[in-house]
């Protein structure tokens, strides 16, 4: 009988939803505990190569005294971990732009947490699903102290200064990635210029640019040819000749452009005349 016991008392708590409840104590002797809600990270629409599948641990009701070492050092009891995300609630991961200097991020906000625990071995997250209720996690030793209340204030305020050097290191470092990717760039849209240019008889090569790119103007007499083709369009679907005036005015065009034609057909019979006149001296 007392060995059905101690095995009952050795199983993990498992609640619905395939979540197992972790206890969590902030020191060996504390008279309360904490509890943290794990679960393997089963995302198949998520492709990140940050939480690989098989081998993250999606953690809830993660304590504001844990921070990404304090967690690191908790789950490593269950094996090497490879990296801690803490986020303010779940999402997908996040995008692969540049990321900002630490000085030039804004403060994490103070509150419960969600986190995604890396090992480097599947079997890492099965031990840590079926860990016992009975044996709390501990926080703080004497191995690794946390600080909490005026400690970590105390703490945080004397490392918010930063040194003149490290500054400007970190802000030469984030100017020469920033030139890079300028000219990277510009290389790029220079490349796809010459690709969409107009060859001899006029056609263009269309090419899909990178996704989110903006899209690029056509070539001078492109445009052009464009606007004179919607012209023509236009004055087709005209109705001419339909009122009095507009047949009044279409005569009047006819006759001046038969003037300015007989005057230009004189001037050209003058200039003929002219070239056949015999001048012996």
């Amino acid at each position: 009988m007392a060995a059905s016991k101690e095995k009952h008392a050795k199983q993990s708590c498992v609640i619905p939803g395939g979540f197992t409840v972790l206890c969590l104590k902030f020191k060996s002797d504390s008279p309360t505990h904490h509890q943290l809600i794990v679960k393997e990270h089963r995302v198949r629409a998520e492709k990140s190569t940050q939480r690989p599948l098989n081998r993250t641990l999606f953690v809830l009701n993660i304590p504001p005294y844990c921070s990404q070492n304090v967690l690191k050092e908790l789950f490593s009891r269950f094996g090497p971990v490879q990296s801690v995300e803490l986020c303010e609630k779940p999402g997908a991961s996040e995008s692969t732009e540049p990321k900002l200097s630490k000085y030039f991020t804004p403060a994490e906000k103070e509150g419960f947490k969600v986190g995604y625990v890396v090992f480097k071995n599947a079997s890492s997250v099965t031990a840590a699903a079926s860990h016992p209720h009975d044996e709390p996690l501990i926080v703080c030793t004497e191995e690794r102290p946390v600080r909490t209340g005026v400690q970590k204030w105390i703490h945080q305020y004397t490392h918010s200064f930063i040194p003149p050097d490290q500054l400007q290191e970190a802000v030469d470092s984030f100017m020469n990635d920033y030139d890079k990717r300028k000219e990277e760039e510009e290389e790029r849209q220079k490349r796809e210029a010459e690709e969409q240019a107009e060859d001899e008889e006029g056609w263009i090569k269309v090419t899909k640019g990178a996704k989110g790119a903006k899209a690029r103007p056509h070539s001078e007499a492109a445009n052009q040819r464009t606007l004179q083709k919607e012209s023509k369009k236009k004055r087709r679907k005209e109705l001419l000749n339909f009122y009095s005036w507009q047949h009044k005015n279409t005569q009047k065009q006819h006759i001046a452009e038969l003037r300015k034609k007989f005057e230009e057909d004189k001037q050209k019979i003058a200039l003929l005349r002219a070239q056949r006149k015999f001048r012996p001296y």
